[in-house]
């Protein structure tokens, strides 16, 4: 029997909305205990995926060390550019901003197999699953893993 999307994907998915803050965001992904989110517009689109490494992108080290040559550029008087600009307002970055944009998906039809494929090729950990434009489920490796303990005989490949 072949396993496709549709028998295994989550259909209730947290989703965030572009407009969210990163607070917000970190906050839902906490209390979920998951590490993304699809980022879905006001009419169930699927826009983006957010995951935990977006989330702290405006706080790493290649910022760190911009901070601390803005902040000599402070001290000396010297005229802030753009980039401290957008240093300051981090705090006020939206999902929007931070989001992943070219988001692989896949549709409820699509097999055990093919998904498994699109994880390992893309090096991701979920595929969210797309029906008429809107986002239905989402698969991740961990529910892959639950198919194949339930039904082993679905991951056999043809000899």
């Amino acid at each position: 029997m072949t396993i496709n999307a549709a028998d295994i994907m989550t259909r209730s998915v947290v989703t965030v909305d572009p407009d969210d803050s990163v607070a917000h965001v970190a906050g839902v992904l906490n209390e979920k205990g998951i590490s993304a989110a699809p980022v879905c517009d006001r009419d169930g689109r699927l826009v983006g995926v957010i995951s935990e490494g977006d989330l702290m992108r405006p706080f790493g080290q290649e910022t760190g060390l911009r901070r601390d040559c803005w902040l000599n550029l402070l001290a000396e008087g010297s005229e802030l550019g753009r980039e401290f600009l957008d240093y300051v307002r981090v705090d006020r970055h939206r999902i929007g901003d931070l989001m992943s944009r070219n988001v692989v998906s896949a549709s409820p039809a699509a097999t055990l197999g093919e998904i498994a494929d699109l994880l390992a090729r893309h090096h991701i950990k979920r595929v969210p699953i797309i029906a008429n434009g809107r986002l239905v489920g989402i698969v991740s490796r961990a529910d892959i893993v639950r198919a194949v303990a339930r039904q082993p005989e679905a991951a056999a490949t043809p000899g």
